[in-house]
């Protein structure tokens, strides 16, 4: 094998085989789309997991522990990034988009369908729409027009693509016509598809969806197989929301959907001593898969009813919980709150205020799988008036940077003296832009997430030094691999 470029390492001598076999056989969590607008324009630089080429232009299984440049880009001319589960899109600033990585789902937006690209090509079909911005999920893409339009393309039987019930696949982009009138601003998506992260809770400490006994069937969750949802933020502040809508995710729209089946799976017909685990729940899974009919699904997008005569500023999504910043200040979350991932104490999935200190004033809003972050600034009278980030939920990889109790939110410490100007969580790592233009990481290190040059995780924020000298613009975290956009 020939040497690998400087912070690049092979994905097989970092992780035992047996995990390895197992991280290929899930059909992928959808990405999560990160993108945090900037004027300025410049190259982009990568690093993390590389096992679908979103890292870009390194040997297939070759994991980047170090942010690296991708070629095959305009030189200096891109102006955002959006980073989704296994691919990445790069938005030029002459309105082209370009897009690498998994491409099982054609959500790359090329006329040939194959599993990968690492070298980053121009989106096909986007000839007569200049993008001012990109979205990206697992299985599905998503450009904003600068008339404010939403196209999407990629694969998804369960309302991923916003463009009806009867559309479930675009191999080129499409336009969502539910939005049309509509001057979209942002778009966020996160989806899971109909197969599963299998790993035993004792080997994989990362994962939050676990086989509790590999002896036997008892604990199987069947709530492990979620699908996703989306939404779109207009200019003037309305929120519309599609996709998977269990759980009250996409607030009371979603919930006057729910036709969610009650009833538990038979597993004493799956009981065969012959059949491997992973045969028993890929049974499992087809069997809920075949009552997609039922699922609690909205295919176009929908005007979240209790957001109709509000305004908002910013909107996140994670796995299977929502937050939503309103323009007068309100933190809402709603969804599931089994890892405290909705930042308050108050019962129910519906849309309520996150329980936030009146010391800050949330600025934005980012949604990992499992937990959130929230960028504030201090209004103390105490202090001198400066930003800081606020974590809360999921913290099983130290993703929140903080001790203390996970369910509120807290102050992230290890950033006190910095001046943070944008936040980002991906699976279990998070990334925070301060206004200096460095990079600060914390949480999984694993398959070189956090850039640092190891697979060691980090409890409290850590700065990118190998980027000194540099100006980064902005920082996208997907799944498991990031983007920077670096200034020239």
């Amino acid at each position: 094998m020939p040497p690998f470029p400087r912070g690049a390492t092979s994905s097989s001598s970092s992780s035992a085989s047996s995990l390895h076999h197992l991280h290929r056989l899930h059909l992928h969590l959808h990405g999560l789309l990160r993108s945090f607008a900037t004027s300025a324009v410049g190259s982009v630089w990568s690093f993390g997991d590389n096992s679908n080429g979103a890292v870009g232009d390194l040997p297939p299984l070759v994991d980047a522990y170090e942010p690296l440049r991708v070629p095959s880009l305009p030189s200096s001319a891109i102006a955002s990034l959006a980073a989704g589960h296994y691919h990445s899109l790069a938005v030029a600033a002459d309105g082209h988009l370009w897009s690498w990585g998994r491409n099982a789902e054609s959500q790359l937006g090329r006329p040939s369908l194959r599993e990968t690209w690492s070298i980053p090509q121009r989106v096909v079909g986007l000839d007569n729409v200049k993008v001012r911005a990109a979205a990206a999920s697992g299985v599905v893409s998503a450009a904003i027009g600068d008339d404010g339009s939403l196209w999407v393309w990629g694969r998804s039987k369960r309302g991923q693509l916003g463009l009806g019930r009867e559309i479930t696949e675009a191999t080129k982009p499409c336009r969502v016509e539910a939005l049309a009138g509509h001057d979209v601003v942002k778009v966020l998506m996160l989806f899971l598809e109909k197969k599963l992260l299998l790993f035993p809770m004792t080997t994989e400490k990362e994962s939050l969806f676990t086989i509790p006994c590999l002896s036997s069937l008892n604990g199987i969750d069947q709530s492990l197989i979620r699908m996703g949802h989306a939404f779109a933020l207009t200019k003037d502040g309305k929120l519309f929301g599609w996709g998977y809508s269990e759980d009250g995710r996409l607030g009371q729209m979603g919930q006057i959907f729910d036709t969610t089946s009650k009833h538990p799976p038979d597993l004493d017909k799956h009981r065969d001593k012959s059949k491997s685990m992973l045969e028993i729940v890929e049974e499992l899974v087809a069997e809920r898969i075949e009552r997609e009919d039922n699922m609690p699904i909205i295919w176009e997008p929908s005007l979240i009813r209790e957001l109709s005569d509000i305004n908002v500023s910013d909107v996140s999504c994670g796995l299977d919980h929502s937050l939503v910043l309103c323009c007068d200040g309100t933190l809402l979350s709603c969804g599931d709150n089994t890892y405290g991932q909705l930042g308050r104490t108050t019962e129910g999935s519906k849309l309520l205020p996150v329980e936030t200190n009146f010391n800050f004033k949330p600025l934005s809003v980012s949604a990992g799988l499992g937990h959130s972050l929230l960028l504030c600034k201090t209004e103390s009278e105490h202090e001198n008036k400066s930003n800081a980030v606020l974590s809360w939920g999921w913290n099983r990889s130290s993703q929140l940077g903080r001790q203390g109790q996970e369910g509120i939110p807290l102050s992230v410490e290890g950033l006190s003296g910095e001046d943070p100007i944008a936040v980002s969580a991906g699976r279990v790592h998070s990334i925070v832009l301060t206004s200096k233009g460095e990079v600060w990481v914390w949480g999984s290190g694993r398959n070189g997430r956090l850039g640092l040059g190891s697979s060691t995780d980090e409890a409290e924020p850590a700065l990118l030094e190998c980027l000194e000298g540099f100006q980064v613009l902005q920082a996208a975290a997907g799944f498991d691999h990031n983007l920077l956009l670096v200034a020239e």
